[in-house]
């Protein structure tokens, strides 16, 4: 059952919105030594932590082309199609994101550009657990392809039997991923920001994962490597009023829920009569799922909150900064343009989280915990650089001369000055 809050006042408001608080200290005191290891100690430590963590011990690290090829074989035709018409639509969407270069000039004889090129080494990290998250794979796998990234690596934690899910592996085939290895948690983590025997470095790590593995991501950025965002347990934020259809409503909350028992659900509606109907709907459909007793767990800790103030709905969204945000509300198209906090929005009651999860188009990869105020979801801009460039005419810097000159002389560096003057003086000497 949710908590319900009915109208509560706006300073109640952060405390409702707060997310589970976690001890980091010990939890990074728990991970650094694992990265410490792992950098020291190469493949065998890969070894000793993957017997210790997942029970297995593993011969080789990397899956080799015959396993890949075969894992193919054990899909159904229907889910190797369902998974290839996602990809497609996963390259449409990002295709537009791909920007052509242009060159501008800012002054006469004065050009400016900017060209991105793609990141050369990347690293995605597939969680096993409860749930094998093969649409990751298309959601990391597809943009950084097409940003022109030249190795993609994958690590995923291994089964019994050494090897990793096959729809993990036809996906990641489908995608472009250069290799595959069977290694998961802060060991995988460690492997590719720092490199092993068999596992090569990476210049950016991409990603869900659990607790351990979200800190050995924050712990790598301190040291220099890249990761796509700061990230945390799972969330959704429905907002409904009289036109929702209170199954529908239940339903996403619940699809949200069965991530996991730290997912985050948040219910913001104008009526109590449809926060009843929703949790009615809730309870019933609750039951009939293979993951109710992990959804409940998740429900529990979550919240209802009953808003009447359009306005104050608003304001409560944009506080929560939720990753995703479905609107089964009047006007749902015109009111999204008022959210400037979220990860994702999904719009009208035919707009269910889980096709932006895998189809549409759009990627899954969103900021969770309130970091939807300051960052945006993985794009085909997070596995690229932007590098600028300039070039400049005789005319040009003669132009801009004065301008340079003046500014570097108030700054007091004399230096910044004379690589302009000297050239213009060599100018004026050629005239």
């Amino acid at each position: 059952m949710m908590q319900m809050f009915n109208e509560p006042m706006v300073k109640e408001w952060l405390n409702l919105l707060a997310r589970p608080a976690m001890d980091t200290s010990q939890l990074y005191a728990s991970v650094q030594p694992i990265l410490d290891e792992v950098k020291s100690d190469g493949d065998k430590a890969i070894k000793k932590f993957t017997q210790n963590f997942d029970q297995v011990a593993l011969q080789q690290l990397e899956l080799d082309e015959k396993k890949i090829a075969a894992a193919e074989k054990e899909l159904s035709p229907s889910l190797k199609t369902a998974i290839q018409l996602a990809k497609v639509n996963i390259e449409i969407f990002h295709q537009s994101q791909i920007q052509k270069v242009e060159r501008i000039e800012t002054m006469p004889g004065v050009w400016c550009w900017r060209k991105s090129v793609g990141i050369e080494k990347v690293g995605i990290y597939i969680p096993g657990g409860t749930a094998p998250l093969f649409s990751t794979v298309l959601m990391l796998g597809v943009p950084a392809k097409m940003a022109g990234c030249k190795e993609i690596i994958l690590c995923s934690p291994p089964n019994a039997a050494g090897s990793i899910p096959p729809a993990i592996i036809y996906a990641a085939s489908l995608v472009g991923v250069t290799r595959i290895f069977t290694i998961g948690g802060v060991q995988a983590i460690a492997a590719m920001a720092y490199g092993t025997e068999s596992i090569p470095k990476v210049n950016k790590i991409f990603g869900p994962g659990n607790q351990y593995v979200t800190a050995a991501k924050q712990l790598v950025q301190q040291a220099g490597v890249a990761i796509d965002m700061p990230a945390g347990p799972s969330e959704v934020c429905v907002w409904a009023d009289q036109s929702c259809i209170p199954s529908f409503v239940a339903a996403d909350l619940l699809s949200q829920a069965e991530h996991g028992t730290d997912s985050q659900v948040l219910l913001i509606t104008n009526s109590i009569s449809i926060a009843e109907a929703v949790q009615k709907e809730i309870d019933q459909q609750l039951i009939l799922l293979p993951r109710k007793e992990m959804a409940a767990k998740a429900l529990e800790n979550s919240t209802l909150i009953v808003l009447k103030n359009t306005e104050d709905a608003i304001a409560c969204i944009n506080e929560y900064a939720p990753e995703h945000l479905i609107l089964s509300i009047e006007n749902a198209a015109q009111i999204a343009d008022k959210i400037i906090n979220a990860g994702s929005i999904f719009i009208g009651n035919y707009s269910p989280e889980s096709v932006g999860d895998y189809a549409s188009g759009t990627n899954h990869t969103l900021p969770t915990n309130g970091f939807a105020k300051a960052y945006s979801g993985v794009s085909i801009d997070s596995f690229v650089k932007k590098i600028t460039f300039q070039q400049l005419t005789e005319r040009g810097l003669t132009n801009i001369a004065s301008t340079v000159m003046e500014m570097a002389a108030a700054e007091g560096l004399q230096a910044h000055s004379n690589a302009v003057a000297l050239r213009v003086d060599w100018i004026k000497s050629k005239m």
